[in-house]
């Protein structure tokens, strides 16, 4: 006690002024937090007994224990009664926020009623003493002010008792915690706790809130117009920003981003109520996208220490649209089973099967696990990524020993070393399906011990006795989408460190190393896609009568030789000779024929000339000389006399049988002419068609360089050829 009566004005001064500085401590997302009990009172004005009744149950269970030259304070072994009537999210909320406060404070707390000479004056049993440290957290809260209490709550005896006795030393408190604060010279005692302790609390008072789309029910367009119509913008990004935003996550497309400061505006809305938006941690909606990520349409997926169930539902919305079965082991209580399936079909999930076996005890061969191809394990682990303990805990059903450690600023040896062997075991154990195809370990922890070590001593010692290819370290499926993300995984580990914007994450893919000897065709391929019924009735096999048509054609059957094979040969060597010798009188004859003009020579071999004239020309002796010469065929394409040239391109073409025309020329009698008309008939390679009709012939005209050759062009009047000059 105090020497004076000024220093003790001085200390209860000091002790009302103290608590108003304490606002730092709330924690986010609770009703006390925002300045309201559960029935909506105004702020500051307590708790309800049960609250007080089970943070005091789950303070006892999460306590320091002191060495015995040290203990100020006995706690006794015995849980409060209560009524599990109020247990629900919020009240369990609001009784582990509480406790995990005291816990942070309780060598504060304890020294505060040493100070105050409530012990050993007072004769409480010593059950009793958890309770009254977590309502001694309470009444400093609230500047030692007095409780309001609603008309229809019930009271608890227990709840009174030490509510009175802390009411009687009001005066004596105060001033104990204003030594307590003159002795840490801290303005508060919040500025007592470790910095590692403060910084934490300040980024889970910060942190965004993560929440992931439920498209089974809504999709993320009208979640967009949604939250448009009820005052929300769409930003890139929330850092910094007050007003009413959100933005999209860049790891996940299906997870939204708000400010912290809007979780009870977004929890009021109908997004929320009816499970089309859901408040997760983003780390466990980046272990489902990697799942989604290696799965085929009809993989199953085995999911071992899920924790929270909206991880069991984002995986299945993720995999509506698929044939995939996701199984959930470790659900001991077959009693939680029809609140987990009306909890799934409000949610609109379909494919989910709970096992209420232990993974451990699972083993491959079981009948149900044959089309398991992907493992998604989230083992149990220190979680000191993570900012807000209490959060984690409710959300995912951790061991309330987590509170512990936070309140410590860390794992102690022993356990970590606990927790590792538990990871390798079940990561070991996973590597024993031999159907599966790929495993994602992820984990909230920071310590290498429990995610880097585990990782590679699995790795190392996996059993190559087993005939499957082992498990090797795969690159991250997520996207990398910063530079130091990039960074930090070079190692092929997705690592997130603790930010302002995100808690921490590890997480790694093991896939199968591909079968060298595994050679898979095409004709595998379609085979499997039949047997899933993904050709809708293709046969395969078979060949189509185009194929059999075509194989026909490339290989005819063998004839045996007869007779008329052999005269058919016999009139190709014939035809052949008669070409040969042909083409040599032709060639003689142009050389040697002196009588004729130069211009002559021009006409047949060359085309300059040719080229000046365009219109054909006639002889009147045609038609006697025609009359016994067959018509020539109008659909056949006729070849230019034209003497090849080297630079040309070749192109065998089929020999055709025409006659030319007589012609007139300067000689006196028609014997002159007779002995210069060809007695053979040629075969002569022609370029520029035209069509011989009969009554009338045309002289081939050559066609000018780069002109495409005309095409036969009908006549309506016979023309008479004229005599050459």
């Amino acid at each position: 006690m105090l020497d004076s009566a000024s220093e003790l004005e001085f200390s209860e001064e000091k002790a009302t002024e103290d608590p108003s500085q304490l606002s730092s401590l709330e924690l986010s997302g609770g009703t006390a937090s925002s300045g309201k009990n559960a029935a909506g009172l105004p702020e500051k004005t307590g708790y309800p007994d049960s609250v007080y009744v089970m943070a005091a149950n789950i303070f006892q269970g999460i306590r320091v224990e002191k060495s015995p030259g040290k203990v100020l304070i006995k706690y006794g072994n015995e849980p409060l009664p209560y009524s599990t009537e109020f247990e629900d999210e919020s009240f369990q909320r609001l009784s582990y926020e509480l406790a995990f406060s005291a816990l942070k404070y309780q060598d504060i707390l304890e020294s505060i009623l040493i100070d105050s000479y409530i012990f050993p004056s007072t004769t409480i049993p010593d059950h009793l003493n958890g309770l009254i440290i977590v309502m001694l957290y309470d009444f400093q809260d609230r500047k030692f002010q007095g409780r309001l209490l609603s008309d229809n709550e019930e009271s608890i005896a227990e709840v009174l008792e030490v509510e009175n006795l802390l009411n009687s030393f009001k005066t004596k408190l105060a001033a104990a915690l204003a030594r307590c604060r003159i002795k840490h010279d801290a303005l508060s005692i919040y500025h007592i706790l470790p910095e590692t302790i403060r910084n934490q609390e300040l980024r889970a008072s910060t942190l965004p809130l993560y929440a992931w789309i439920n498209t089974c029910k809504i999709s993320p367009e009208e979640v967009y117009h949604s939250l448009k119509k009820k005052g929300y913008n769409k930003v890139e990004s929330i850092l910094h920003i007050d007003d009413k935003v959100f933005a999209v996550d860049q790891h996940c497309y299906d997870v939204l981003i708000f400010p912290s400061h809007l979780k009870s505006d977004l929890l009021n809305t109908d997004l929320f109520k009816d499970y089309k938006l859901i408040f997760q941690d983003k780390s466990r909606s980046l272990a489902v996208h990697s799942v989604k990520a290696l799965l085929n349409m009809d993989d199953d997926i085995l999911m071992v220490n899920t924790g929270s169930w909206y991880t069991v539902a984002h995986m299945s919305v993720l995999t509506n649209n698929n044939t995939s079965k996701i199984f959930v082991c470790g659900v001991q209580s077959q009693a939680k089973d029809p609140d987990l399936k009306n909890l799934f079909t409000k949610m609109g999930c379909k494919n989910i099967e709970i096992l209420h076996e232990t993974f451990i005890n699972l083993e491959s061969k079981d009948h149900r696990l044959q089309k398991v191809k992907v493992i998604l394990l989230l083992p149990r682990c220190s979680g000191l990524g993570i900012s807000n303990p209490v959060e984690f805990i409710l959300n995912e059903h951790e061991d309330t020993g987590l509170l512990k450690d936070f309140s410590q600023g860390g794992t102690s040896e022993d356990k970590l070393h606990v927790l590792a062997q538990q990871q390798y075991e079940q990561l070991t154990h996973a590597m024993k399906f031999t159907r599966a195809q790929a495993i994602v370990y992820c984990t909230c922890s920071v310590y290498p011990e429990e995610n880097e070590a585990v990782v590679k001593k699995a790795l190392e010692f996996q059993d190559h006795g087993i005939k499957v290819q082992p498990y090797r370290l795969s690159p991250p499926v997520l996207p990398l989408c910063s530079l130091k993300e990039i960074h930090l995984s070079t190692d092929k580990f997705f690592r997130m460190e603790p930010s302002e914007i995100t808690n921490g994450c590890f997480l790694s893919v093991l896939t199968r190393e591909r079968d060298p000897s595994e050679t898979v065709s095409v004709k595998d391929v379609l085979a499997r896609a039949a047997a899933k019924g993904l050709l809708d009735g293709i046969e395969l096999g078979k060949p189509s009568k185009r194929e059999k048509k075509k194989k026909k054609s490339k290989t005819p059957l063998p004839k045996a030789p007869t007779a008329d094979n052999n005269s058919v040969q016999m009139k190709i060597a014939e035809f052949l000779s008669r070409e040969t010798n042909a083409n040599a009188n032709r060639s003689e004859a142009l050389t040697t024929k002196t009588s004729l003009p130069q211009k002559n020579t021009n006409q047949v071999g060359s085309s300059p000339q040719v080229r000046k004239t365009n219109k054909p020309t006639t002889n009147p002796l045609a038609p006697t000389f025609m009359k016994n010469i067959p018509p020539a065929r109008p659909y056949e394409r006729l070849t230019n006399f034209v003497r090849p040239r080297p630079e040309d391109r070749m192109i065998a073409l089929k020999p055709i049988e025409i006659v030319l025309p007589p012609v007139m020329l300067p000689f006196s009698s028609s014997q002159g002419i007779r002995s210069h008309v060809p007695t053979q008939q040629f075969y002569c390679r022609w370029v520029g068609p035209k069509t011989v009709m009969p009554g009338y012939l045309s002289t081939p005209s050559v066609p000018r360089s780069g002109e495409k050759p005309k095409d036969n062009l009908p006549s309506s009047l016979p023309r008479r050829p004229q005599p050459w000059l």
